[in-house]
């Protein structure tokens, strides 16, 4: 017997870190038999059928800071975020409506907005053409409601998932790419790519459960599955997850058996609007929040701000790929291929 047999053999199974053995790449079991192009597709269609209430994820909580305004698009449309004198979230148009300065240039004053070009004051509240736009800080995500955009009934709060309570450590990731948030959103709803695809972060992945046919009820609408975090090496942490659509531009991966029962991964989808060349651009917003019962992880919480910056690039590597999968479905789509 080998050496790693032996000690895949007697590693206590309570550990949450596991050793483990892989074949080669090219010798993984093949998954593109289950992998099924219509299977996919009728969940994203489940997905974009479901209410969002016109909300949009724009940025990360703590990227919205007190000191100085930030310029944001979603949906072609520029937008504005600061912090009030009490901490809240406003957002606006980007635009002075003097004579349209660059709100994001602006100085925050007393938890308003002081625009550089002629000093026209904005406190969040009407100011000639200028709106306020319906905002909401959910601690993690900031989310604002554009009902032109969303052409959905309005709702007074964003559809946020359920994540961990008590103690837990959160990171954002922001990337873009030339696609629309419906390819975002078929990419996270095909599990089987990820031990193909990204075998530097996943081995040992099976599907076990999936929804078949555009009628799925709700509670049967998610992917089960089982797959090994590689940490390095032969050693990972296995766990059990499910994919599931709470609104149209979200997918939500959350770990239902194993270390850090509870975590999420939230995935959101926002269209931009249209580069220069005419196609359109999506942001891919993805919430990590982890939590654990295990004593250690309330001294990981204490280190957080070195940790963030781990997960955003464990993120961020997944994700350059991901993009890659997802521009390549939009340019099948739109019969814009290479060459």
């Amino acid at each position: 017997m080998l050496v790693t047999e032996r000690i895949i053999e007697r590693w206590p199974r309570r550990w949450p870190v596991q050793p483990f053995s892989a074949p080669p790449w090219a010798r993984q079991e093949p998954t593109y038999r289950d992998c099924s192009p219509a299977l996919i597709e009728a969940a994203g269609k489940r997905a974009a059928a479901r209410p969002s209430g016109n909300w949009f994820v724009v940025a990360a909580s703590r990227s919205i800071r007190p000191e100085r305004p930030r310029g944001l698009a979603v949906g072609g449309t520029e937008l504005v975020a600061w912090r009030g004198s009490g901490g809240e979230v406003r957002i606006g148009p980007g635009a002075c409506p003097h004579l349209g300065a660059p709100l994001a240039d602006a100085r925050v004053d007393d938890g308003g907005l002081v625009c550089r070009w002629h000093g026209l004051r904005i406190d969040g509240e009407q100011c000639g053409t200028w709106s306020p736009i319906p905002a909401h800080d959910d601690g993690v995500l900031v989310w604002a409601r554009l009902d032109r955009l969303g052409g959905e009934p309005p709702t007074d709060r964003p559809v946020v998932p359920r994540r961990p309570a008590g103690v837990r450590v959160d990171a954002v990731a922001t990337l873009q790419g030339t696609c629309e948030p419906e390819d975002v959103v078929a990419n996270r709803l095909d599990p089987w790519h990820g031990a193909w695809f990204h075998p530097y972060s996943f081995s040992h992945l099976r599907v076990l459960e999936a929804p078949h046919g555009l009628s799925a009820r709700d509670d049967e609408d998610r992917f089960l599955v089982e797959v090994t975090f590689r940490i390095a090496g032969r050693w990972g942490v296995p766990v059990l997850a499910e994919f599931v659509c709470p609104e149209p531009r979200t997918v939500v991966m959350r770990i239902v058996e194993g270390e850090g029962t509870g975590s999420v991964v939230e995935t959101h989808a926002t269209p931009l609007g249209l580069g220069a060349d005419g196609h359109p651009r999506t942001a891919v917003i993805e919430a990590t929040v982890a939590a654990s019962p295990r004593p250690g992880f309330a001294l990981a919480a204490r280190l957080a701000p070195a940790i963030r910056p781990l997960m955003r690039h464990t993120a961020t590597r997944l994700w350059r790929d991901d993009l890659s999968y997802a521009e390549r479905r939009y340019a099948l789509r739109a019969g814009r291929l290479p060459g």
